[in-house]
């Protein structure tokens, strides 16, 4: 991954507009770099934020969601996120270009795999079944940086994060020797490009390291 995916926001509800965004930014792999309460503002956004993906409701004052969607000509891959769930909202979403109808009521890790899905070029509307199609992208995509970091390099960062800072507490906590904690430091700090540990723990924040591991990560 070369930087974080660029989401542009459009809805009308200004709490959540910035609920969606402070959650979608705190993942390491997702960035809300604008938001919009009006179908005409957010054709002005996608021309001058060059968003990745848009996530947009259908109604929203002076032109629906759908209605802004249907006018932009280069259009990056939209998903419409709402509270209805009529079939032909979903008709009408796919009509107008989007590649998904999700509901407002979704969880913020499947949502954030909507967009991750999204960015892919995967079609929603085609998934055979949405939620094994979800799964395969519930895990936040980690910059080339962060994905150096091993298994246990990033056991030695969580204990950094959560406040054990000795080296020989972290020693004990993961039944390792002092020796290979400073190594895994170093390495830590080549890898991260920092010099110790308070800015380690930064970095670790920052790129979703503190996090756990999925399954089949290394």
């Amino acid at each position: 991954m070369t930087g974080p995916i660029r989401v542009v926001i459009a809805d009308d509800h200004q709490m959540m507009l910035d609920g969606l965004s402070q959650a979608l930014n705190s993942l390491p792999d997702i960035e809300v770099v604008g938001t919009a309460t009006d179908g005409a503002a957010l054709g002005d956004l996608v021309g001058t934020r060059m968003p990745d993906v848009l996530l947009v409701d259908v109604e929203m004052p002076g032109m629906s969601g759908l209605a802004a969607i249907s006018g932009i000509e280069e259009l990056p891959p939209t998903l419409i996120v709402t509270m209805h769930t009529a079939e032909e909202y979903g008709r009408a979403a796919q009509e107008a270009g989007a590649v998904g109808f999700l509901s407002k009521a979704l969880p913020l890790p499947a949502l954030a795999a909507a967009i991750r899905a999204a960015h892919d070029g995967q079609d929603l509307f085609r998934a055979s079944d949405l939620s094994t199609l979800l799964h395969q992208y519930r895990t936040p995509r980690l910059s080339e940086r962060a994905a150096a970091v091993t298994h246990r390099e990033r056991d030695v960062l969580r204990c950094l994060v959560s406040g054990i800072s000795r080296t020989d507490a972290i020693a004990e906590e993961l039944f390792i020797s002092q020796k290979t904690v400073k190594n895994h430091l170093a390495s830590i700090y080549e890898k991260l490009g920092v010099n110790d540990r308070a800015r380690a723990v930064v970095a670790a924040i920052e790129l979703g390291l503190d996090q756990e591991w999925s399954d089949g990560e290394k």
